[in-house]
């Protein structure tokens, strides 16, 4: 019969999984690739249907992502019980 810890075994997480893992990279890198699209649209000026506010709407949706993450990361930093687990 095996003795089972009373707590559970934390093994440390690689750096390389952490980068990886963090939002913000990809939220930054979407929000600045939805507004290089729109540069590119408006120096073309092409008659590309609806690109333009496709472009506009990514940007704003990356930005209340980005403020919501923060939000969130903030409240964890605090320790508040509502904040998501698992951001530190």
């Amino acid at each position: 019969m095996a003795i089972m810890p009373s707590e559970p075994i934390s093994v440390p997480e690689p750096a390389v999984l952490r980068r990886l893992s963090d939002p913000r990279v990809a939220l930054v890198g979407g929000v600045a690739a939805w507004i290089v699209t729109g540069v590119v649209v408006i120096a073309t000026d092409t008659q590309w249907y609806g690109a333009l506010e496709a472009c506009i709407a990514g940007v704003i949706l990356g930005a209340v992502g980005f403020v919501l993450y923060s939000i969130q990361l903030r409240s964890a930093r605090a320790g508040k019980r509502g904040a998501q687990q698992g951001l530190l």
